[in-house]
Parts: C-alpha cells; structure tokens; sequence
C-alpha cells in the first residue's frame, strides 16, 4: 500500500530537518491523499534543483508502492526555477511542494531516477 502524501511528505520533512544540518518547509500543501509531489533543493553555491514524480515506467515492479522522482531542473536560478513550478500548479493545483536547504547528509533522501 502507498503512503499518502500528506504523510510521505511529512517524514521527509522530519528527515531532513532531524539530522544533517538541513532545513525543510512546505511551501504547498496538495491533496492529502494522492497529490504530486514536487521538491525544491537548493544548491550550496544558491542554484535549485527541481525534481518531480517519475513517470510510471521509471518504477521498480519489485517495489511499485515506492515514490520515486526525476529531475525536472538542474542549477536553475530561483526565478526559473519558481516560474517552472508555477507552470506545474496550473497544470496541477492539488500538487505538493516541498523546498530543502542546507542538507549535507550523505543519505538518499528520496529515490531519483534518470530518464
């Protein structure tokens, strides 16, 4: 069974915020139950990092209930990286978003895959 967003969301959060010096807010709150979820990480030199919910084949079919994300921006300045995920919420205003900084665990934080 998959974790609802709401929930997934709030564990990353915790992860984040409990160890390696990070910090992570919600800047968006979606569906509870099903929404996407996107996360904003700054960059230690100030660039972002947008990543986004992988498309269905990127999934594993040995864990099908895992989040797995791809990234959508590399080194993106705050405003391109912001007006990108404008353009997500009006495509999909029930999404999620999560922005992180300062996070130097060496820990996988979320699961990303390349496309």
């Amino acid at each position: 069974m998959r974790l609802t967003s709401d929930f997934w969301v709030a564990a990353l959060m915790r992860r984040v915020n409990g160890g390696g010096g990070g910090f992570a807010y919600l800047a968006r709150r979606g569906s509870p139950e099903a929404g996407a979820i996107f996360i904003k990480l700054r960059k230690p030199d100030g660039v972002y990092d947008l990543y986004g919910p992988a498309p269905q084949i990127a999934y594993d079919t040995g864990k099908p209930d895992e989040r797995v994300f791809t990234r959508i921006g590399e080194g993106l300045p705050e405003f391109e990286a912001d007006e990108k995920l404008r353009a997500e919420t009006r495509f999909d205003p029930d999404l999620w978003l999560v922005e992180i900084e300062g996070h130097a665990g060496d820990e996988e934080l979320f699961a990303v895959v390349e496309l």
